[in-house]
Order: C-alpha cells, then structure tokens, then sequence
C-alpha cells in the first residue's frame, strides 16, 4: 500500500509517497480502508518536531481520517467489517490503510460524507472542548475569535453561534471576513499582518472593543504572536482568554493586564483532554453530532488534494490560504 512518509524533519516539500507493507489488526485494533484524510495545523509541526508529540520515524502526517473497516482484531465487537468510521489517530493517517485502536474510531452514518467526516473531529473537537468545557460561556456574551476563517477558528465561529455567543470574527483579508459571517459571525474586522507594531495593536485592541460594545468576554486566539496582547486588552472584566495556537509565534503577555481586568487566560489542549478522560470527549462528541444532524454546523470543505499531493495540501494551510478546511482523498 502507499503512505505520504516523513522519513527526516522538514517541510511539507520533504514528505515522500513510498510504498510499504500492507497493515494487519491485532488485539483490539482494526485496520481501515482510508478515504479522506483532515490537514490540521500540527500536521505544519509534527514534520518538522515542533510539536508537543514526536513519533518515531518514517510516520505519516494526518490526525484524523474517514474510511470503511477492512479487517477487525481479536476482541473487537463494536465495529464490523464494512463499517463506515472516523478515526482519531493523531498522526500516521496519510496512507491508503491505517491500523487504529478500535476504541480511537466513531461509527457515521451513510449520510455523512467521507469529506465531511475527516474534517469533523479536530477541529469541533477543539472548538467545543474550548468554548464548553474552558470558556465557561452564557447566552449573550461576546466571542471573539482570532483566526477565525481557519479550521478550528471556523468551528469556533459555527459553535459560538450555537451556543448563543455574539461572534466577532477577526481574519487578515476581508474575504476571510466575508466567509466567516456567511457562516454566522455577527461581524468581523479585519487584521493586518505580519508583526504588529504599537500603533497597530492600540487600533486593533480599540476595533475590538468597539465591536464588542466596550470590550469582549471571551476569545479564542489560534493566531499567538502580536495579536494575543492587543485582544487581551479588549477583554471585559473577569474575560476568559483561551490559548488555542500560535501560528504568528508564541506571545509573551504582560501578567498585570490579567490583575487589571480580573481575567483569566486558559490553556486548550484538547488531544491531551481526551486522553485524559475520554468519556467526556464521548459526550462531546454526541452533542457535536446532534448538532450537525439539526444543520447548526457543517464542515466546510475549501480545497481537496490527492494522496500523492498531500504534502501540498499540508503546503497550502501553511500559506493561511484556507477557508475552512483541506481535506487529502485517498
């Protein structure tokens, strides 16, 4: 079978398409047939051992698949061969077959598109396990999200919404704005990028607030860099701050802004939280899906890449050309 390896720490330009040994399930594992495959930002990361999890190599990129059980394991019970599942992998997902702990797969429905399926549990998991479980929100507050034409910042906006969160959406292009409140922003502003300089975090932190009616309750920055600091300054007394990523770098926030505005900035690491207690990421995942069943969220899928051009679709979220989702078919 083929795989898209990462065989030394690089670039996306460093993956190789190479043939290897076809996979077989042992106790409690099943191997799947994969049909699509989610591109996440630590997809950017793990290639180059930025992120927090290192794997052993040659290992494939991709955390997250959709595919149809090939072959179950000894003890496997809960899944049959033929079934249609998401799988939660964290890495190794871009090849044509995967073996997958049994337990690390979710059962679809036949109304639900591979497409879809693949770009589903990242990043609403992320998303909802941000807003639900650390945010702490109520109806009627204000959330901004930084990023928010991106995968997880698009989710964010999605769940906000059905939450009954007031959604500011903050992106680099007015494009991104646009796309954002075809899918239920409130409003948006626009960012410029690169470094921030002075000036341009005051006028950042004053549109914020401005949006907000004086200031926001809560954001959720998957950006880091010179944005963090700006934001935190438009935040509302007792605000939650939700660290999510850091694709501008790794901000350094002055504490007294958190004594200030009696604020709190929380961390969101929500594959580390599932490993931790999967049984409320089971529930998550439950109330995600009802969601989506009842049309409140839906994945948007803005590009697709063949297997063999997986490290260009790794390429193109690097580049932040994204709306939403991309997405690597098998």
């Amino acid at each position: 079978m083929k795989a898209l390896l990462s065989k030394a720490p690089g670039g996306p330009e460093t993956l190789v398409l190479e043939d290897i040994e076809a996979a077989t399930a042992g106790k409690g594992q099943v191997v799947l047939d994969v049909k699509a495959i989610g591109v996440n930002f630590p997809d950017t990361l793990i290639i180059k051992d930025m992120y927090q999890f290192k794997p052993e190599r040659p290992f494939s990129p991709g955390g997250e698949v959709s595919g149809v059980v090939k072959s179950v394991g000894e003890g496997v019970t809960h899944l049959q061969v033929g079934q249609r599942v998401i799988g939660s992998c964290g890495w190794g997902g871009m090849r044509e077959e995967l073996v997958l702990e049994a337990a690390r797969c979710i059962p679809i429905p036949d109304s639900v598109p591979f497409n879809d399926a693949a770009a589903f549990v990242m990043t609403y998991g992320t998303s909802y396990y941000a807003l639900k479980d650390r945010a702490d929100p109520k109806p009627g507050e204000s959330l901004l999200v930084l990023g928010a034409a991106g995968g997880v910042g698009i989710a964010a906006v999605e769940l906000g919404k059905a939450m009954g969160l007031e959604v500011i959406a903050a992106c680099s292009t007015q494009e991104k704005v646009d796309f954002c409140l075809s899918k239920g922003a409130d409003k948006g502003l626009v960012y410029p990028t690169g470094e921030l300089d002075r000036a341009q975090q005051k006028e950042l932190s004053n549109q914020i607030k401005e949006l907000g009616g004086g200031g926001v309750d809560i954001i959720y920055d998957g950006v880091g860099g010179s944005y963090a600091e700006p934001a935190i300054r438009a935040m509302n007394w007792e605000g939650r701050f939700l660290v999510v990523g850091f694709p501008a770098g790794i901000p350094k926030i002055p504490l007294n802004l958190t004594l200030l505005k009696s604020c709190d900035i929380r961390g969101v690491f929500w594959g580390a939280a599932v490993a931790r207690d999967p049984k409320a990421n089971q529930q998550n995942l439950a109330e995600m899906f009802a969601m989506y069943a009842e049309g409140k969220i839906k994945p948007h899928v803005s590009e697709t890449f063949p297997l063999e051009r997986g490290g260009e679709a790794i390429q193109y979220l690097v580049d932040r050309k994204a709306l939403g989702k991309v997405v690597v078919t098998v």
